[in-house]
């Protein structure tokens, strides 16, 4: 399992609302990708920063789904390249299910 953390540098003075707009641009296509496992969009308003955490099978479908395609898609929806962040998913918690599993 692999946790992927993309952050975007947003444009000074973007709003809560600005960032749900931007972000439902492309929301529905990630409901229809079948190897995301799940995915949340942030937004830090004091900073202007926004971005998604991402959890997927392996870092096979991250970088499939993470090149320079959807590089260039989030600088022009954007207006900042994303910096994206791998890292490897070791123990979930889901206390919701009483679920403590090592991955």
């Amino acid at each position: 399992m692999i946790t992927e953390l993309v952050f975007i540098d947003l444009r000074k003075g973007t709003t809560r609302s600005d960032a749900l707009a931007m972000y439902r641009q492309t929301a529905e296509s990630w409901l229809a990708n079948k190897d995301l496992v799940e995915k949340y969009y942030f937004f830090d308003e004091e900073q202007s920063i926004g971005g998604g955490v991402y959890i997927w099978p392996s870092r096979a479908e991250a970088a499939k789904w993470h090149g320079e395609e959807y590089k260039q898609k989030v600088l022009s929806i954007y207006g900042a390249p994303p910096r994206i962040q791998i890292l490897d998913a070791i123990i979930h918690v889901d206390p919701r299910r009483g679920l403590l599993e090592e991955l």
